[in-house]
C-alpha cells in the first residue's frame, strides 16, 4: 500500500521540522504514495512527537492547508517583540474573543499566537484566570514554545523560561510606565 516516492520538485524534504497549523511543530519521517478512494496520492508523513501524532497530507495540498516550514529568526524576534507589548484586550463578550483566540493559535502563525499569549497572560499582581481563559493561554503558551524550541534548537523547558523572560519584561515596561506616573503625580 505504501511506497516509497521520488521527492523532486516538492516543497518539504524528509526529516525537515514543519509546522501545521492545527498541530503544530511536526517532523517529515517520509514521503509516499498511497492509493486513496481508487485515487494514486503522494503524501508527506508528518509525526508529532508531543501528541503521539501521525498525519498524512497530500503533497499537492500542503502549502494551501497551512503547513509551513519553520519560522525565521526575524519572525521569532518579531514574535518576541510582541510579547512585551501590552495588552489588547477587546471589551466583547468572552465566548466571542475565545473564538477568537482559537483561531489565532489555529491559524499557525507565531505573531498571532504570540498576541494571545500576550493578551492572556496574567501577572502576580492580576486576578486569576478562568479555567477557559487559562486552557487557551496555555495551549498558545505551549505552541509557541515548540516552535521556538526547534527553530532555535533548544529544549521546550529553555524555551518557556525565554518566553517567560519576554513576558517579565512586559510587566516591567508597564510597572516603569506606573512609577514615572506615581513620580509625576507627587511632583
Amino acid at each position: 500500500m505504501a511506497k516509497k516516492a521520488d521527492t523532486a520538485a516538492l516543497a518539504f524534504g524528509v526529516g525537515q521540522s514543519v509546522v501545521y497549523p492545527a498541530h503544530g511543530v511536526g517532523k517529515i519521517t517520509s514521503i509516499e504514495k498511497q492509493t486513496v478512494a481508487g485515487m494514486e496520492l503522494e503524501v508527506y508523513v508528518v509525526a508529532f512527537d508531543q501528541d503521539k501524532m501521525i498525519l498524512r497530507v497530500p503533497t499537492n495540498r500542503a502549502e494551501a492547508s497551512g503547513m509551513r516550514a519553520l519560522a525565521g529568526s526575524k519572525l521569532v524576534e518579531d514574535a518576541l517583540k510582541t510579547l512585551g507589548g501590552r495588552a489588547r484586550v477587546k471589551r466583547t463578550m468572552w465566548s466571542r474573543r475565545a473564538q477568537e483566540y482559537e483561531a489565532k493559535i489555529n491559524s499557525g502563525d507565531l505573531i498571532s499566537i504570540a498576541e494571545v499569549v500576550r493578551d492572556l497572560h496574567r501577572g502576580e499582581d492580576q486576578p486569576e484566570q478562568s479555567y477557559s481563559e487559562r486552557q487557551l493561554y496555555e495551549s498558545a503558551l505551549d505552541r509557541m514554545a515548540r516552535e521556538l524550541a526547534a527553530v532555535e534548537s533548544i529544549d521546550k523547558a529553555t524555551a518557556m523560561e525565554k518566553l517567560a523572560k519576554g513576558l517579565a519584561a512586559k510587566k516591567k515596561v508597564v510597572t516603569a510606565a506606573a512609577a514615572a506616573a506615581a513620580a509625576a503625580a507627587a511632583a
